[in-house]
């Protein structure tokens, strides 16, 4: 018990930190499932855009 009072305010900060990078990682598999791109910016002009962006199999 002494061990959570010591370190209560170290546990919740990294309790904090792991909700948010699982926020992000979520975020971003969601944005992939529905085709965005994760890099914000236009394909057109992007040497990667076939890389990106491949072709979804039906």
């Amino acid at each position: 018990m002494d061990f959570i009072k010591q370190y209560l305010g170290t546990l919740l900060v990294l309790l904090i930190v792991i909700l948010v990078i699982f926020m992000i990682i979520k975020i971003i598999l969601k944005d992939k499932r529905n085709g965005k791109n994760s890099c914000g910016c236009d394909c057109r002009g992007c040497a990667n855009s076939s890389i990106c962006h491949s072709k979804k199999k039906n």
